[in-house]
C-alpha cells in the first residue's frame, strides 16, 4: 500500500537550529555562572557550633588545655577583643558579662577620622598570636550597622600578617 500525499498537507524538516541556539547559550550561561560560584569558596569560614552536642565536645576531659576562644566582635564604635575569659585588655566589670558594644568603650576604638583601625588590630591579633601560639580559631561577629566590607577587611586583618598567618580559621557568629 501506498500513501498518498495530498496537496493540503504539508510536509517538511524538523528545523533544530533554534533548539540548538537555545542549549549553546544555556550552556554557556551555565559555565559562567559555575566559576563564580566557585570563587565565593576561596575563603575558608565555618559556622560555630550550636546545641547541646557542642557544649558537651567543648567541655571534654581529653584536652587538659584551655582553648582562647577569641572572638573579634565590630561594633559602629570600633573592635571589641573578647577571650573565654571575657574582653581582652579590659579589666574593668565582669569578664562574663556579655558585651553592650552601643555602651561599652571598644578594645579598639575608631581612628580619628571615623575609620577602623585595621593595622591596630594586626597587631593585637599579632601579639595574641605569641602568647597563644597553637590557637588558629577566631570568631568574628558584627554589629548589624557594619557595612559588608567592614566585616571583610576585619577577616583580612585577622588572618594574615604579611607572610606570617596568624587565625586562618575564622567563624562569623552573630551579635
Amino acid at each position: 500500500m501506498k500513501r498518498r500525499v495530498h496537496p493540503h498537507e504539508k510536509t517538511g524538516e524538523l528545523n533544530i537550529v533554534p533548539y540548538l541556539d537555545i542549549m549553546v547559550n544555556l550552556t554557556m550561561f551555565m559555565l559562567v555562572s559555575m566559576t563564580s560560584v566557585i570563587q565565593f569558596g576561596v575563603l575558608n569560614v565555618v559556622a560555630p557550633p550550636i546545641g547541646p552536642a557542642a557544649a558537651s565536645a567543648s567541655a571534654s576531659p581529653d584536652q587538659p588545655k584551655k582553648e582562647l576562644q577569641l572572638s573579634v566582635l565590630i561594633g559602629t564604635k570600633g573592635f571589641f577583643l573578647a577571650s573565654a575569659n571575657g574582653i581582652l585588655a579590659d579589666s574593668k566589670g565582669d569578664p562574663k558579662a556579655p558585651i553592650d558594644t552601643k555602651v561599652a568603650a571598644p578594645t579598639i576604638p575608631l581612628k580619628a577620622d571615623g575609620k577602623f583601625d585595621y593595622e591596630t588590630l594586626t597587631k593585637k591579633m599579632v601579639d595574641i598570636k605569641h602568647q597563644f601560639k597553637d590557637e588558629r580559631k577566631v570568631t568574628i561577629s558584627a554589629d548589624k550597622a557594619v557595612a559588608y566590607e567592614v566585616l571583610v577587611q576585619t577577616m583580612d586583618a585577622v588572618r594574615n600578617d604579611g607572610p606570617e598567618k596568624l587565625f586562618d580559621l575564622v567563624q562569623l557568629g552573630a551579635l
